[in-house]
């Protein structure tokens, strides 16, 4: 008897042709290993089946799937399966003479879930390399004096352009911004088609975005808007919509309270720095007489709808308090790095049991939106932070990366792994070493693979490493035109 996989082997060393030219599994699939002949009308018609070297789940943990199959159909995944199952089971129909629901990943494709990246200010493409070489609080006072002047409409749509492409480029499917105008980010974000929750940042000084500056009339301000946004996009397949204080230093007591209220209204997150740097604490018990996590537990913004971003001042309390009251903690360990904010304590956070995400922050501070380097970055970093290697494993930086911060946006019935009947959110990877001996450490380790293909909402955005209904010369072009405007300021 000749074996099914036989026959396989043989088309593929006779026939090399690219696996989306010629269809192997298709040739084979009036024939099952028993050499049995099966009904090929009876397999179901499906939008998208992709077919991996690897796939790499997220859940359960530390899973490899190989030689598998992701079935999509109306964005939703609905199998997980063996590839030869796959073609027994599903068929795509035929699309101008061409399969186009039909892909076959290269050999050394890994596929996994689209990234969130939990921490964002995506217009800051815009503002690159600008502050360099400074503590956090001289950064934010450059940033600011820049940001007064050029931030308009105009600039939150370009960079927002800018950053949705340079994630994609990445492997994000997904992204949590706090920027001013944060109705050109949801609109920048519907029409690219990326999944995101837009933070409506609340601030109680001048700014660019909302004139005045009386602080009570600003906050009042960004809650219509807020409302105007939840109301906007309740429905929106992609977009989602939170409340954003910029940081406790920045934000008065009454306005936490309201932004209490309001979050609890709509039922939406609260997304905020805290706890970012040193200075930022001992302001806060010189001012209001208790660290910042302390002040926000007496005003009722520290609970399960709480995105606590950069947390890098933490004690052992704090960290209970976290886990106590299910707040999300997000990750930026570059950023952090570069500003020398102070260490995210990772490892433990993660043996208390709180939910941990990952972020690049904006790009003015990273520099860049990568969330391989994050990845890296943050494993790397706390295993020299508690002086152990095995701190922190490969495994458990992919889930920050994916499934942690799904829980952080409140999206992790949707997305941040891949289940049957999730959102299509996937990201295709070209392992660019050999040998491989685990997919999953080859992803967070080597900093040399290369995303080629994303789908997002089982839309592929992504096509061989080309961006879908995009023009990239396009983008530069507006990013060059904006820098020789910003660095004419003084």
């Amino acid at each position: 008897t000749i074996q099914y996989q036989e026959i396989l082997s043989n088309i593929r060393r006779y026939y090399p042709i690219s696996g989306d030219t010629i269809q192997y599994q298709e040739i084979l699939s009036a024939m099952d290993p028993s050499g049995a002949q099966p009904a090929l009308s009876s397999r179901r018609s499906v939008d998208l089946i992709i077919h991996a070297r690897w796939i790499v789940p997220v859940v359960p943990p530390e899973t490899v799937l190989e030689h598998h199959a992701i079935v999509v159909h109306d964005g939703i995944i609905v199998d997980l399966l063996p590839s030869s199952d796959a073609s027994q089971k599903y068929k795509t129909e035929p699309e101008g003479g061409e399969l186009s629901g039909l892909h076959r990943l290269q050999h050394h494709h890994v596929l996994i879930p689209g990234f969130v990246n939990a921490h964002t200010h995506n217009a800051m493409t815009l503002l690159r390399s600008y502050a360099d070489d400074v503590s956090v609080m001289d950064w934010l006072q450059k940033i600011w004096k820049v940001e007064r002047e050029w931030v308009s409409e105009e600039f939150v749509r370009d960079g927002c352009r800018l950053a949705i492409a340079e994630m994609v480029r990445c492997g994000a499917t997904t992204f949590s911004d706090m920027y001013f105008f944060p109705q050109q980010t949801a609109a920048v974000a519907a029409s690219m088609g990326m999944r995101c929750l837009v933070g409506v940042p609340v601030v109680s000084f001048e700014n660019s975005w909302i004139a005045g500056s009386d602080p009570a009339a600003i906050a009042e301000k960004c809650y219509e808007i807020t409302r105007k946004m939840h109301t906007q996009y309740r429905d929106h397949p992609l977009v989602n919509v939170a409340i954003a204080p910029h940081a406790p230093y920045t934000v008065t007591d009454e306005q936490f309270k309201d932004i209490r209220a309001l979050s609890q209204e709509l039922g939406i997150p609260i997304h905020i720095h805290v706890h970012e740097s040193a200075k930022e604490v001992s302001d806060s018990e010189e001012q209001h007489g208790c660290r910042p996590i302390a002040r926000l537990q007496r005003l009722g913004c520290w609970g399960e709808k709480v995105i606590a971003v950069h947390m890098t001042q933490l004690n052992e309390e704090e960290i209970a308090s976290v886990v106590e009251n299910n707040v999300s903690v997000v990750h930026c360990p570059e950023s952090n790095m570069k500003l020398c904010s102070g260490t995210c304590p990772v490892r433990g956070l993660l043996a208390a049991g709180a939910n941990v995400a990952l972020g690049t922050d904006g790009a003015a501070s990273n520099d860049d939106l990568d969330m391989f380097g994050e990845m890296r970055t943050a494993a790397l970093v706390d295993k020299a932070f508690a002086k152990d290697p095995a701190a922190i494993t490969a495994h458990q930086v992919l889930e920050m990366a994916t499934m942690g911060g799904a829980r952080a946006l409140g999206l992790g019935h949707d997305v941040g792994s891949i289940e049957i009947g999730k959102r299509a959110d996937l990201t295709a990877v070209k392992l660019r070493t050999e040998p491989v001996y685990n997919p999953i450490t080859n992803l967070v380790y080597v900093g040399t693979n290369t995303v080629t293909d994303v789908w997002i909402d089982g839309k592929h955005v992504l096509v061989d490493e080309t961006l879908k209904d995009t023009s990239e010369s396009e983008l530069l072009w507006l990013g060059k035109e904006w820098g020789e405007k910003i660095s004419t300021t003084e």
